[in-house]
C-alpha cells in the first residue's frame, strides 16, 4: 500500500467545534438572525421585533416577537388555521390567504396596543403602496421582516403575509420590488395586478378554465371547494368578506379550558391480560380453521 496523506489528523479533530443544533437541523440561519436581532447599545434594553412568518404543508404562521438571552419572547401569533372562522374555509396556504393571515396579525397586534383605531391601514383592497405616518403621540408599531429559509423570490407567499401586515396598520420597512404586479424590466408597478392576486383572481381563472376544458381534473384538483359550495365566482367576494370580518373582530377565540382531572388523551395501545391474549389467539385459530 502506497503512502496515503491523513487530510483529517488528530489535530483537526481536537481542534474541531461543532455548530449550533438548529444549524445542524437546517431550521436557522444564524447570519442572517445575528443582524436581525443585534440591537444598538444606546437603546439599552428596548426589544427588536421581528414579523416571523414561516410556511407548513397546511398552515401559515406569522408572529411578532423579540430575543433574549433565554430565548425569543412571542408577541402575537395568527395562523391560517384560524381563517374557516372568518369565511375562508378552504384553501389555507395560497396568497390570499397569506395576507389575509397577515391583516389578522396587524389588527390583533394594534388592538393589543391601543391602536387600532390610530392606525387603521387600507380598509378596502386596492394592492396600492402602503406606508404608516406617524399620527398624534404614538407612533405605529414598527417590526423587520423575518423571512427565515424561504426563497425570497417576486411574488413569494411571505410577501402577502407582509402587504396584509402593512395594510392593516403596522410599519415594516419594505419596497413593491418583490410584489406580484412588479415589471422588472420596466421599473414599474402594477397595483391592479397585485389586488387581482390578493382577492384570488387567479385561483377562480384557473378553476374556470380548468372546469371547462376537464371537469374530472377540476374534480379532483378542487374537490375541497366543491364540498364546501365555492363556485369561481364567488373567490372574490369570499376573500373581501373575510378582510371585514378580520377587521370587526380580530381577537383570538378563547382556548378551550381542560376540566379539572382530565386526563391527556393517549394514543399508546392498552397492554392486554393473559386471558384476553389466550381468547384472542382462539379466535384466530377458529377463523383460519372456518376458511380450511
Amino acid at each position: 500500500m502506497g503512502f496515503v496523506k491523513v487530510v483529517k489528523n488528530k489535530a483537526y479533530f481536537k481542534r474541531f467545534q461543532v455548530k449550533y443544533r438548529r444549524r445542524r437541523e437546517g431550521k436557522t440561519d444564524y447570519f442572517a438572525r445575528k443582524r436581525l436581532i443585534v440591537q444598538n447599545r444606546n437603546k439599552y434594553n428596548t426589544p427588536k421585533y421581528r414579523l416571523i412568518v414561516r410556511f407548513s404543508n397546511t398552515n401559515i404562521i406569522a408572529q411578532v416577537a423579540y430575543a433574549t438571552i433565554q430565548g425569543d419572547k412571542v408577541v402575537c401569533d395568527a395562523r391560517a388555521n384560524e381563517l374557516p372562522r372568518y369565511g375562508i374555509k378552504t384553501g389555507l396556504t395560497n396568497y390570499p390567504a397569506s395576507y389575509a393571515v397577515g391583516l389578522l396579525l396587524a389588527r390583533r397586534l394594534n388592538q393589543k396596543y391601543g391602536l387600532d383605531e390610530t392606525y387603521t391601514g387600507v380598509e378596502a383592497v386596492t394592492g396600492e403602496d402602503y406606508y404608516v405616518e406617524k399620527e398624534g403621540d404614538r407612533g405605529a408599531f414598527y417590526c423587520v421582516l423575518d423571512t427565515g429559509l424561504v426563497r425570497t423570490s417576486s411574488g413569494a407567499r411571505v410577501f402577502g403575509v407582509l402587504k396584509g401586515a402593512v395594510d392593516g396598520g403596522l410599519d415594516i420597512p419594505h419596497s413593491n420590488k418583490r410584489f406580484p404586479g412588479y415589471n422588472d424590466e420596466k421599473g414599474e408597478y402594477d397595483a391592479g395586478a397585485h389586488r387581482s392576486r390578493i382577492v384570488g383572481s387567479h385561483i377562480s381563472n384557473y378553476m374556470q378554465t380548468l372546469l371547462d376544458e376537464d371537469e374530472e381534473a377540476y374534480k379532483r384538483q378542487f374537490a375541497t371547494y366543491r364540498k364546501e359550495g365555492i363556485m369561481p365566482d364567488m373567490l372574490e367576494d369570499m376573500y373581501i368578506k373575510a378582510h371585514e370580518a378580520i377587521r370587526a373582530d380580530p381577537v383570538a377565540s378563547p382556548k378551550k379550558v381542560q376540566p379539572e382531572g382530565a386526563k391527556a388523551k393517549s394514543y399508546k395501545k392498552q397492554r392486554m391480560s393473559l386471558q384476553q391474549r389466550k381468547g384472542r389467539v382462539a379466535q384466530q385459530k377458529a377463523a383460519f380453521l372456518a376458511l380450511q
